[in-house]
């Protein structure tokens, strides 16, 4: 049986990816994003509107296209989930 996603592991799916995976350093694009996290344009569209406004991503507007990058606070955000989900893995939980 497949093991669904929770919200919260998309959102650190984002997160790492703009971490980690940048296409170049002005951020990653919406399709991009798509690809990595394995979603529908509509469901990301609402998890990155909510990123950006809770500070942990940033969105840049170069020449009409529009790229994402983890800010300083995604970044710190990161690191307590990836700690958190680590303990809970220890303990058999899923988050």
């Amino acid at each position: 049986m497949a093991e669904y996603r929770t919200h919260m592991t998309i959102i650190g799916d984002i997160l790492s990816t703009t971490r980690d995976d940048l296409q170049d350093e002005d951020g990653a694009t919406v399709t991009y994003l798509i690809r990595k996290a394995n979603i529908s344009h509509s469901r990301i569209s609402r998890i990155l509107k909510t990123l950006v406004s809770q500070g942990l991503l940033e969105k840049v507007d170069l020449q009409g296209s529009n790229k994402y990058k983890i800010s300083q606070n995604g970044r710190e955000f990161l690191q307590a989930y990836n700690s958190f989900r680590n303990f809970a893995d220890n303990f058999g939980l899923n988050i």
